[in-house]
């Protein structure tokens, strides 16, 4: 029996999804139904079924608000994953947490590497890298890190759903230009996870994001045009031009290196990806406009 932690969010959805498509037989928690925060309930949870593989997609990802709601967001991405780690190493299941690219400094010319030293310039990216570590000595490096970005998918709010409103309404759009990274289908990251899962001996971390680079505006262009809006539609502009309360990355490029090493399949390329998800997110945004 494997456990899907957070199963409402975006990615949660997504990998129950691919459990029922891959036949395996699956439980899924929402925040109401085990607290991870609450060491006690989640102690109790696991004596109450016997799990072999768990996978964390609970996380706080409101970056902004995580500047002035550290306690909070703590709460989530580093009590939760250390909580949700001891319970996994009692019962002797198999932990998967899924992380961020945030846990880097974002200052980098080419891509980071698993092994590139972490450097989190805001809060988000500190509490996430504070629940990496606590997954990873407790699980002495087996309960592997699935570090990923940019996710979208048909489901929740994310920047794809956000454009493709705009797009189908023929709307004009400002979007920033000058950071880069990879937008990843939360699809294609659940089939990853499924496959690590799956795997006898998995790397300590993985970085899950499709291939390829892109900045927020090639996304929303190539978006627009999938749609068959006019990509004109989309205007470039500065990250300067959109003041966040948080320090956003201008690079956010996760390398793949260790996926060779370690037998692991690429992900591929996010045009592909996207190709293959835009049908259903464009059902999606229809629906919800009407």
């Amino acid at each position: 029996m494997w456990l899907v932690v957070g199963a409402n969010g975006q990615l949660g959805r997504c990998l129950t999804d691919s459990l029922v498509t891959a036949g395996i037989e699956f439980e899924a928690t929402s925040s109401q139904e085990l607290d991870i925060t609450n060491s006690k309930q989640v102690k109790d949870f696991f004596q109450q079924t016997k799990y072999s593989t768990v996978i964390n997609c609970a996380a706080w990802t409101a970056v902004d608000d995580a500047e002035d709601n550290i306690t909070d967001a703590l709460r989530i991405n580093y009590e939760g994953p250390k909580n949700l780690a001891t319970a996994a190493l009692n019962a002797q299941a198999r932990l998967i947490h899924v992380s961020t690219d945030y846990v880097f400094s974002g200052d980098a010319t080419e891509p980071y590497e698993v092994d590139t030293p972490t450097n989190p310039l805001n809060a988000y990216g500190r509490t996430k890298q504070m629940g990496d570590s606590a997954v990873l000595t407790i699980g002495s490096g087996q309960f592997p890190i699935v570090r990923t970005a940019w996710l979208y998918s048909r489901y929740a709010k994310n920047f794809a759903k956000t454009m493709a409103t705009r797009a189908v309404q023929g709307l004009p759009v400002r979007v920033v230009n000058d950071q880069f990274g990879q937008p990843t289908s939360a699809t294609d990251l659940s089939r990853l996870i499924i496959e690590i899962a799956k795997s006898l001996s998995p790397p300590s971390i993985v970085h899950g994001t499709n291939s390829g680079t892109a900045t927020w505006y090639d996304f929303a262009r190539e978006i627009y045009s999938l749609i068959g809006a006019q990509s004109d539609l989309v205007t470039p502009v500065t990250s300067a031009e959109f003041p966040t309360r948080a320090y956003r990355p201008s690079y956010s490029v996760l390398g793949h290196g260790a996926f060779r090493t370690n037998g692991l399949k690429e992900m591929r390329d996010w045009k592909l990806a996207l190709q293959s998800e835009i049908t259903a997110i464009k059902e999606a945004v229809l629906k919800d406009l009407q």
